[in-house]
């Protein structure tokens, strides 16, 4: 049996650095695509604030917590960023972050409005991959994009009820936007094929060490077959062949995603808060 992975200060702010990376990535991809001036990056702390379109669910400031308490001033010109854009500034911050940074946004009219889980697992050397019967998990290539994403967003269409439920719901086509720009951050895909039939996708990056379960989605005909847990039990074979040392995948508390995720060995390692302040 593994050991639960132990998270301190350190591995929590390793995390949300490659984190901030991947949300960089996207959001500057999502900037080459529309070409239009309006998307931003802007440091903060050791984290960022990025805008890259209208209801992206990117637009969002990560990686707060490890490198200091934001002033107030750099808060003004963030606030202000996304006052410009009319967008509200979400903030997603780990309780393991510096707790002056809580009290700060509390005092500036931030409020509350839901949590996220960030589940982690020390890596294997090696893993041996034993898939259910009739269940197939393959690489996706820029040749299946298309459909990769389509399947993508269909199965989050029709979310899991079990647990808390996602706060924010986005429109097909801002999905297929949004994926399709994450593409472009050195995510691998994949396609599980169950009885012949496509079945779901999911994602994998790997950058210094930690390896991001970039997202997993079963279309509804196929839940409760074990789709889920196949496409984790590749990426982690996969994530060790990289030599990774950590993996980490984010979920709902309470999820179904959460709780296939502990089964194939990962624990909870913090929560982040969702705290928003409202357009101006």
């Amino acid at each position: 049996m593994n050991t639960p992975l132990f998270c301190d200060a350190d591995l929590a702010g390793r995390i949300e650095l490659a984190e901030a990376q991947l949300i960089e990535a996207t959001v500057r991809a999502t900037h080459r695509r529309l070409g239009n001036g309006r998307g931003f990056v802007i440091p903060v702390a050791g984290g960022l604030a990025t805008f890259a379109d209208d209801d992206s669910p990117f637009n969002k400031v990560v990686g707060l917590g490890f490198g200091g308490v934001p002033t107030a001033d750099e808060l003004d010109e963030l606030e202000q960023a996304y006052a410009a854009v009319g967008a509200p500034v979400q903030v997603e911050l780990p309780h393991l972050a510096d707790p002056e940074i809580g009290i700060t946004l509390s005092r500036r009219g931030y409020e509350l409005e839901s949590f996220e889980n960030v589940l982690g697992i020390a890596i294997a050397d090696r893993y041996d991959v034993t898939l259910p019967d009739a269940i197939e998990i393959r690489p996706s290539g820029d040749e299946e994009l298309e459909v990769w994403l389509n399947v993508m967003a269909d199965a989050v269409a029709v979310p899991d009820t079990q647990g808390v439920p996602w706060r924010e719901e986005f429109p097909h086509d801002t999905y297929i936007d949004a994926e399709r720009d994450a593409a472009a951050a050195d995510i691998t895909r994949y396609i599980a094929v169950r009885n012949g039939e496509i079945a779901g996708g999911a994602g994998l990056r790997t950058t210094k060490g930690i390896a991001q379960f970039a997202g997993a989605a079963t279309l509804p005909t196929h839940r409760r077959h074990g789709i889920q847990s196949a496409l984790l039990s590749t990426r982690l074979a996969d994530a060790a062949t990289a030599g990774c040392d950590v993996g980490v995948i984010t979920t709902q508390p309470a999820s179904k995603s959460q709780q296939n995720a502990q089964r194939n060995g990962f624990n909870l390692l913090y929560a982040r808060a969702v705290l928003v302040k409202a357009r101006q």
